[in-house]
């Protein structure tokens, strides 16, 4: 059960990191912006994906765990 515990609160440690950089981010103005993102706005309905975005933030996390591999 300890092993458990450990690996819950480091999850929670990463999810919380995670957190704390998605907000930093949230003030770089080009961040969930770029040519590709969908947004389409329709009277009270609003939907938007950061489709550009998800691909940039892929991108660089896998050159980041490529690099940490080595």
């Amino acid at each position: 059960m300890a092993d458990i515990a450990k690996v819950l609160i480091l999850m929670g440690l990463a999810l919380a990191a995670l957190g704390a950089v998605l907000w930093a981010l949230s003030g770089v103005p080009f961040v969930g912006r770029l040519p590709g993102d969908i947004s389409i706005q329709r009277g009270n309905f609003t939907f938007y994906f950061p489709l550009a975005t998800c691909i940039v933030i892929s991108i660089i996390a896998s050159l980041i765990f490529a690099l940490l591999r080595r």
